[in-house]
C-alpha cells in the first residue's frame, strides 16, 4: 500500500506532559517524579542509523539466513534419504567379503570318532583364503516393501511442504517485526518532538512566572512536564532498540546488525474486504499445512498397509559364488543359485502390535486435519476482522487528531493571552499526543493486519 501522506505533519509545539503516550511507548513507565528540569535525565542514544532497509530486503534476508529454514531444508533432505532407504529394498543386494586367515592345521577329535591321524599338535601356521559373492533380489513380500516406499515418499512431498509452510511463518515474522519497528520509530519521532516542545514552553513560563504574569506552580509544572517527556524519550528509544533486535533476530541477523527502516507497506490484498466464507474456502485449499497433513495421511495409510503386510510370507530369490582355500591363486571355487521362502508364522503378536500402531497414528493424523482446519477457520477471521477495524481505526485517528491539533492551539492562545490555565493547556497537550500515538498505531496495525491475512490464506 503506498505510504499514505501523515496528517501529523506539521506539527504544531508540544505541551506539558503525556500520561497516555507513555502508557503506549513504556508499558511498564512508573509514575513521575515532579523534579527540576535541570535534572531530568539525559535521554538515552538512539540506535545507529545504517542503510534503509526495505521490507522486501528483509524478507529476502531472512530466507537466506533465518535458521528456521535451515531446519526445515535440512529435515527434508533427510525425508528424501529415507525414500532411498525405503526404494533400496526392491534392488538387488550385493554382498562381497575377502577374509583373509592365518590358522593352524591340528585336527579336532570328536566325540565317538577315531582320530585318522595321531600326529603331534603343531604351532605351524597357513594361509586361508575364504572369498564370498552373494546376491539376493526380492520378489514378493505381501507389499511391505512398497507400501514403505510409498509412505517414504508420501512423508517426503510433506516435508516440502512443511517448508513452505516455515517460510510462511518466518515471512509474517518478520513483516511483523518490520511493522511494529517502524511503529517505535515514530514513536521516538513523536518523543523527540515533545521534549524540544516542552523545553520550549518552558522558557515562555519563565518568562511569564519572573515578570509575575503566572505563578509559580507553572514553573513547576513545566519542570515536571519536561522531566516527564525525557523519561518517555528514553522509554521509546530503548524500545525501538528492542523492536530492532527482534527484527534482526526475525531476519536471522546478528543482534549487533544496524540499519535504517525504509518506508515500505503491504499493498490492498485481494478479497481482503470479502466475506469470511470466501476468504476461508480459499485459504482451506492454498494452506500448507492442511497440504502437508494430508501427505502425511497418505504416508501412514501406506505405512498401515505395510504392517499388515507382515502377516504373509516373503520370497526371494539368492545366488552365491565362494572360492576356498590356499594358497591365494589355487582356490577352489563353487556356485549355488536358490529360492527362499520366509514366513514368520508367529512373532508374539509383534505384526499385530505395529498395525494397530499404524492405525492409532493414522487416527491422530486425520484428527490434526480437522482441528487445523478450524484454526484456519479462525485465523482468515481473525485477519480479515483486524483489517476491518485498522481501517476504521485509521480514520479515526485521523480525525481525532484533526480535532486535536485544534483544541491545542486554541489552548496555547487562551493560556498566552490569560484566559487559560495550565491544567486546561496540559488536557490539550494530552489529547493531541494521544492522537499522535493512536494514528501511529492504528496506520502499522493495518499493515500486520494484512500481513496476517496473506499468512492465513496461504499466499506469500
Amino acid at each position: 500500500m503506498p505510504s499514505k501522506p501523515s496528517v501529523r505533519s506539521p506539527r504544531r509545539p508540544l505541551f506539558v506532559a503525556v500520561p497516555l503516550f507513555a502508557a503506549l511507548v513504556a508499558p511498564a513507565a512508573s509514575a513521575r517524579a515532579e523534579v527540576p528540569a535541570g535534572d531530568a535525565p539525559a535521554p538515552a542514544p538512539a540506535p545507529a542509523a545504517g542503510p534503509a532497509l526495505t521490507l522486501a530486503e528483509a524478507e529476502a534476508a531472512a530466507l537466506r539466513n533465518q535458521p528456521a529454514l535451515v531446519q526445515a531444508r535440512g529435515l527434508t533432505e533427510a525425508s528424501e534419504g529415507r525414500v532411498e532407504q525405503a526404494r533400496s529394498g526392491y534392488l538387488p543386494q550385493v554382498t562381497l567379503s575377502v577374509p583373509y586367515t592365518r590358522i593352524t592345521n591340528n585336527p579336532a577329535p570328536l566325540p565317538g570318532v577315531p582320530t585318522a591321524n595321531n600326529r603331534p599338535y603343531s604351532w605351524a601356521t597357513f594361509n586361508y583364503m575364504n572369498a564370498n559373492l552373494s546376491v539376493s533380489q526380492l520378489i514378493y513380500d505381501f507389499g511391505q516393501t512398497g507400501s514403505r516406499w510409498s509412505a517414504a515418499e508420501s512423508s517426503r512431498d510433506a516435508a516440502r511442504l512443511s517448508e513452505q509452510s516455515t517460510t510462511a511463518q518466518v515471512l509474517l515474522g518478520v513483516r511483523r517485526a518490520y511493522f511494529q519497528a517502524r511503529a517505535q520509530r515514530d514513536l521516538v519521532d513523536v518523543a523527540a518532538e515533545t521534549v524540544a516542545n516542552q523545553q520550549k514552553h518552558l522558557h515562555q513560563i519563565e518568562a511569564f512566572v519572573t515578570t509575575g504574569i503566572r505563578p509559580q506552580i507553572d514553573l513547576a509544572q513545566a519542570r515536571t512536564a519536561v522531566a516527564n517527556a525525557n523519561v518517555q524519550l528514553v522509554a521509546a528509544q530503548n524500545n525501538y532498540a528492542v523492536s530492532m533486535a527482534q527484527l534482526n533476530q526475525a531476519i536471522g541477523l546478528p543482534a549487533d546488525t544496524t540499519y535504517s527502516l525504509a518506508d515500505s507497506d503491504l499493498p490492498p490484498i485481494a478479497g481482503e474486504d470479502s466475506s469470511s466464507s470466501a476468504l476461508v474456502s480459499q485459504a482451506l485449499t492454498a494452506r500448507p499445512e492442511l497440504a502437508v497433513l494430508a501427505r502425511q495421511r497418505e504416508a501412514q495409510e501406506e505405512t498401515v498397509r505395510s504392517a499388515r503386510g507382515g502377516y504373509g510370507p516373503a520370497l526371494s530369490a539368492n545366488g552365491n559364488v565362494s572360492a576356498r582355500g590356499q594358497p591365494i591363486l589355487n582356490l577352489g571355487v563353487n556356485w549355488a543359485v536358490g529360492v527362499a521362502l520366509s514366513w514368520g508364522l508367529f512373532q508374539g503378536g509383534l505384526t499385530h502390535g505395529q498395525v494397530r500402531e499404524a492405525q492409532g497414528n493414522l487416527a491422530n493424523i486425520v484428527g490434526q486435519d480437522q482441528s487445523m482446519r478450524l484454526q484456519v477457520r479462525v485465523e482468515v477471521e481473525q485477519a480479515r476482522l483486524g483489517i476491518s477495524a485498522a481501517k476504521s481505526s485509521i480514520t479515526a485517528a485521523e480525525e481525532a487528531l484533526v480535532n486535536a491539533r485544534e483544541q491545542l492551539r486554541l489552548a496555547e492562545a487562551r493560556y498566552q493571552t490569560g484566559l487559560g490555565s495550565v491544567i486546561e493547556l496540559g488536557d490539550a497537550q494530552v489529547a493531541f499526543s494521544n492522537a499522535e500515538a493512536q494514528d501511529v498505531q492504528a496506520r502499522y496495525g493495518l499493515s500486520s493486519a494484512r500481513a496476517q491475512l496473506v499468512t492465513a490464506m496461504g499466499m506469500r
